[in-house]
């Protein structure tokens, strides 16, 4: 295995490399290259040497790995990006779903594939809801992860924060509103911090809506009929993930099997399992990580025939009477 890391994220995984060097693993079996995208990780991509490629990353990135490796005809699994639906019905506990909103969009700073950054609320509760979840948002207590309290650290780098400032800022000039949140919290740490951000006034048309952010931005939408917030949760170009609250089981059955989604939470968000597989729809990825399934996109199928009959193999082209 050769790991090639972000470059904004190098030091995870060389540490991981030691700890598996001090766990016994034979040399060589585990190996970390270091460098830019551009340079280290497209010279990996195209080594002639690779039977297969595992990438986590952006859609755009993951378009040109795939196309590298179509052209050599080898494997490649790609867990891409993603625009999560969190969709929560005038029947949940409402109490429950804003914590699973407020899990969903900003555990990690927001800075997760399956983020539930697409909240849909129905228009019988999304006034309640929106006023827990913009409640929770202002007393998130952010600050140095290190410590125990923090709930929030900082987005990885510069760059990200000023692109997550940024699609606020767009956002505001498409007509959206922001309820809380929206700028860069005084910490007195430096860093890359940016507030938990709700918007309002939103709409499936706006590109705050449409693209990924990867930061703690929330847009929150009223919706009225199932089939309605449906064609609202599928109108993406991704299909990560999705999340459903309500207590009516024969609607959760029918979200879950109509959402454009690989992985569907009923009643819960983000809860995994290394037992269980997921997968990308649309532009969200290509194979299966996690679960038996995914050992599957790390072998080849072969047949092998062995003959156990030691009297010899008649002629066939002899014509027999």
């Amino acid at each position: 295995m050769v790991i090639k890391p972000s470059e904004y994220t190098s030091a995870t995984v060389l540490r991981l490399a030691a700890l598996a060097d001090q766990a016994g693993f034979p040399p060589g079996v585990i190996n970390v290259v270091t460098g830019f995208g551009a340079e280290a990780g497209a010279a990996l991509v195209e080594d002639p040497r690779l039977a297969k490629i595992s990438f986590t990353g952006s859609t755009a990135t993951g378009a040109r790995i795939a196309s590298s490796t179509a052209s050599r005809f080898i494997g490649s699994t790609l867990e891409l990006g993603g625009k999560s639906p969190n969709i929560v019905f005038g029947d949940a506990d409402v109490a429950n779903a804003s914590m699973g909103v407020v899990a969903g969009i900003f555990a990690a700073a927001g800075q997760t594939c399956i983020a539930g950054s697409r909240v849909f609320a129905h228009k019988s509760i999304y006034d309640e809801l929106l006023e827990r979840v913009a409640n929770r948002a202002r007393s998130i207590v952010i600050g140095d992860p290190l410590l125990d309290a923090t709930e929030l650290g900082p987005l990885a780098f510069q760059d990200q924060r000023d692109k997550v400032a940024g699609y606020v800022d767009l956002g505001v000039s498409e007509g959206a509103t922001v309820l809380t949140g929206g700028g860069r919290p005084n910490t007195g740490l430096g860093g890359y911090f940016f507030e938990p951000t709700v918007l309002t006034d939103v709409d499936n048309s706006m590109r705050v809506v449409r693209e990924e952010i990867f930061g703690p931005v929330a847009a929150i939408m009223p919706f009225e009929t199932e089939e309605e917030v449906l064609r609202l949760a599928n109108d993406t170009t991704y299909g990560l993930a999705a999340g459903v609250w309500t207590t009516n089981l024969a609607r959760a059955h029918r979200m879950a099997a109509r959402l454009e989604a690989g992985t569907v939470w009923v009643n819960t968000y983000r809860a995994m399992s290394p037992q269980s597989p997921r997968e990308g729809f649309k532009t969200s990825g290509v194979g299966v990580e996690h679960g038996m399934e995914s050992i599957r996109e790390y072998t080849r199928v072969k047949s092998i025939w062995i003959n156990t009959d030691e009297s010899p193999i008649a002629d066939p082209f002899i014509m027999r009477s």
